[in-house]
This record gives C-alpha cells, structure tokens and sequence, in this order.
C-alpha cells in the first residue's frame, strides 16, 4: 500500500464521568514512545476544561464543545478527522477522547459512513475506562455507562485499590456479563504500558484467537444481569458467501438498532483466505485478513453483542449460510 494512502489507526477513549480518562491520556502524550498522535477531545457544555487538563505535548489537540461528540457534533468529528488525513506529513495514529456522557457506538459509525474517512482511516479500538468502585452503580442508572463497557474491546479497570478484592471480583464478573470477549486490565491510576492501549486491532480477532482460541465459545452458562448480552456461535463447515452476506444483511437492516457490534472470522467456500467481518449497528464491513495457517482448523466463529438477541434464531440464520456440500 502507498504509505500517502496508507489507513491511519483511530482509538476511541470512553468512560463514564471521572473514570480516569484524561489521566489516561496524559500517560499516553507522557511517554517517550516517538510516535505523532493527534488527539480530539469532547466535552458537553459550552466551556471546555479537559483540553486545560491536558499536557503540553508535540501532538496537536482539537476541542469540540458544545455537545455530545455522538449526536451533535458528529459533522464537526468528520471534518476534524477529513482535514487531518489531507495534511502532509505522517501520523501514527488518531486518539478521540469523547465526554463520559457518550455512547460510543455513534462515534463508531462515523468511521464508516464518510467515505473519505472510512478509505484513509481505521477503527483499531474502543478503549473503555471503568471506575472499579463506581461502576456497578453506573451499570445500574447509566445506559450510557452499560453502552460503553458493551461495545470495548479494550477494559481499563481503573482505581483497583480503592475496592476489596471481593468488590473487584463482583464488578468483574458484571462486567463480563455485558462483554465477554474485550481484553480486561487492572490498573491504579490508569497505569499500563501504551502497548496495550494503541494498537490492539480491536476490529481483528484474529490476535485474540491465536492467544485465546476458545474465547468464543459459543455457549453462555452465566446468567445475564443487564439488557445487553453477548451470543457467539462456531461452525467447522465452510459458509456460502452469497447467503452470509444476504442474510446477515437483512438481519442488521432489520435488528441493527439493537445489536451494538457484530464480529467473525469466516471461512468461505472456495477462498482460501481467511474473511474478518465486522459490524457497528447496521453499518457493517469485511475483508480477507491473510490465508488459513498450515494445520488451522477452518472455522467460522461469528460473536453479536446487543439486545433482544435469539440465540435460537441467530443460530439457524447463521447455519443456513452453510456452503452446499461443505
């Protein structure tokens, strides 16, 4: 690829209200780690504070006031990030903090309705910051809060030390009802290497299978305490790409509103390359990620976070896709 037109990476920061997002990203515009980053910041309000409470570092931070960066400002966050991949020069990555107020799921989609920003940027992760003594109260008021824990691919559990090691084991286990699949860190005062924060490929699974290949199990045994759940299934037959794309198509323009985010690895029939589709509401997206390994199972694994999911029925949608004789 042209390194002109090479796809700059994008980590979205969100966590409730004072979860430890800004100390968070000081660490990250801290650190001597050689990279450019250009970073937006968010608040809601008229007056801006956060972009004070940032370093004086190399990057340049763009402030956006006066509304939620998933509603109001959505147009202004396209422009920022248009006006970003048109300058000369190169920049290692984009990072978007956005108000503790946001669902992050709009943000989301902003990477992929533009088609100038969707062509020169990559959605690499959604990177939740969680109170680990607050938490289990915003789980209970906050649909926001459930939003951004649901929709992670990345967990800082943040302030570990101010609950006992019971209390940590609670809101851990609250929060893998609502996500099973985001990586989960332990940290006091958002301490943890910026290798574990920039750079996951949230949106590839394939990392996360080679470390963890049964992380998509297929079947939940834990009871869910919240409207949002997690269902993932697994078939060691080859998909009909023609039926996967009409039937997931119609499912996500059908249900979209109620499933945050859609992941898989596919195998299809007649392609010997490995196929990573993913999915934001009904706005979805994939491509081929590289050939099946020597001695790697082929199989389709396939995981929906959302509301109102069928298990029974997303199970026969997603078998009815099976290539003929495969």
């Amino acid at each position: 690829m042209d390194t002109a037109q090479r796809q700059i990476p994008v980590t979205v920061l969100t966590g409730y209200l004072g979860a430890g997002k800004t100390t968070l990203l000081n660490r990250i515009l801290s650190e001597n780690h050689g990279n450019k980053y250009a970073v937006v910041i968010n608040e809601f309000g008229e007056l801006g504070v956060d972009n004070d409470l940032v370093v004086d570092a190399d990057e340049e931070v763009f402030e956006m006031n006066n509304g939620c960066i998933c509603c109001t400002v959505r147009g202004d966050l396209i422009r920022i990030i248009s006006a970003l991949i048109k300058r000369k020069g190169t920049l290692d990555g984009i990072i978007i903090e956005t108000t503790g107020l946001a669902d992050p799921s709009p943000v989301a989609q902003t990477f992929f309705v533009d088609e100038d920003v969707k062509a020169r940027t990559k959605l690499d992760a959604i990177v939740t910051v969680a109170d680990a003594r607050n938490l289990p109260a915003r789980l209970d008021d906050s649909h926001e809060a459930q939003e951004q824990i649901a929709f992670a691919d990345v967990i800082i559990l943040n302030k570990t030390d101010l609950v006992t090691a019971e209390e940590l084991t609670v809101v851990e286990r609250r929060i893998r009802t609502l996500n099973p699949q985001a990586r989960l860190h332990r940290t006091e005062r958002a301490l943890l290497p910026i290798d574990q924060v920039l750079g996951q490929g949230g949106f590839d699974l394939t990392r996360i299978l080679e470390v963890e290949p049964d992380f998509l199990s297929g079947e939940d045994e834990h009871e869910h305490d919240s409207e949002v759940t997690s269902v993932s299934f697994e078939l060691d037959r080859a998909l009909d790409a023609e039926r996967f794309n009409a039937w997931i198509g119609g499912l996500l323009a059908q249900q979209g509103q109620d499933m945050l985010r859609t992941k898989g690895i596919l195998d299809f029939a007649g392609q010997d390359q490995r196929f990573a589709f993913q999915a934001v509401h009904m706005l979805a997206e994939g491509d081929v990620i590289g050939p099946w390994r020597d001695g790697e199972p082929r199989r389709s694994k396939l995981v929906f976070i959302g509301r109102k999911l069928n298990r029974p029925e997303l199970r026969r949608g997603f078998e009815g896709c099976l290539a003929d004789g495969a």
